[in-house]
């Protein structure tokens, strides 16, 4: 069953489909707007955790053409490699900056930086600026396993008290950013980085979740039609009332939908 330009509810997460990668990026542009807007409406200022990767691109490209107030948002991202220097092509940080930072000029950035140092003091540093005030919006994506950030199938924590930490990357989550481009082989990945947890992640106040693609359908059909457990972290979404999946025809083609929407 195929279905296109619906938007239904997966037990509390809200599921909205569309015909294109670029159609889903644009709805997710207009929802990440808005979001925003609201919260400098209210607040005065806006704090936004941005996942990085390839699948992202048409959400943030498509960001350029709606009316955000970059000079009240403060973002900060997903994760970052142990071992990998910030001009790295393959750098997280060289992403935000690129694509983010130097695209639309935010108020400030806030990077991981591993190389600070002690990865463990990072990732206390990193939380501590996460806990300053509440996030207003996480805007992310799926892994091909199933991750969300690097929180990896049979070890994500739903509970975690901590909000960074350092985590191994699954021989599966290695090879999804050979095969997207960013390492020659696996050999190349760095077997480590440092990430928001899940609680950090879903800790905002709106979450939205851009996932397209033919490659990520098997995640995707596990998430909304499996249980919610830590064997497929992005589970964890089906029990998020706040949160928004944006998909495309590819990544919802292998998903059982409701015979009604």
């Amino acid at each position: 069953m195929t279905i296109s330009d619906s938007t239904f509810a997966v037990g509390e997460l809200t599921v909205e489909v569309h015909p294109s990668e670029q159609a889903a990026g644009s709805a997710a542009a207009d929802f990440a707007a808005a979001t925003i807007g609201a919260a400098v409406r209210d607040r005065g200022a806006a704090r936004v955790v941005v996942a990085t990767g390839n699948s992202q691109l048409a959400f943030v490209h498509a960001l350029a053409g709606v009316d955000i107030p970059w000079d009240r948002v403060t973002v900060f991202h997903m994760d970052e490699y142990l071992g990998l220097d910030a001009d790295h092509p393959a750098s997280f940080r060289r992403w935000i900056r690129e694509n983010v930072g130097i695209s639309f000029s935010p108020a400030r950035v806030e990077y991981i930086q591993p190389d600070r140092g002690d990865p463990e003091a990072e990732c206390g540093r990193y939380e501590a600026l996460l806990r300053e005030a509440p996030l207003d919006l996480t805007c992310m994506g799926v892994g091909e396993n199933g991750h969300l950030a690097f929180n990896e199938p049979g070890a994500a924590d739903f509970a975690d008290e901590r909000w960074a930490r350092v985590i191994e990357l699954t021989p599966e989550s290695r090879r999804q950013q050979v095969n997207e481009g960013h390492f020659p082989d696996p050999q190349s990945v760095p077997p480590a980085a440092i990430s928001l947890t899940i609680p950090a992640l879903l800790s905002s106040r709106t979450v939205q979740v851009v996932v397209p693609e033919l490659r990520k359908a098997p995640a995707i059909a596990r998430a909304l039609n499996g249980p919610v457990d830590n064997s497929c972290p992005a589970s964890i979404l089906q029990r998020h009332g706040h949160a928004r999946l944006f998909l495309d025809q590819q990544s919802s083609s292998q998903v059982a939908w409701p015979a009604t929407t």
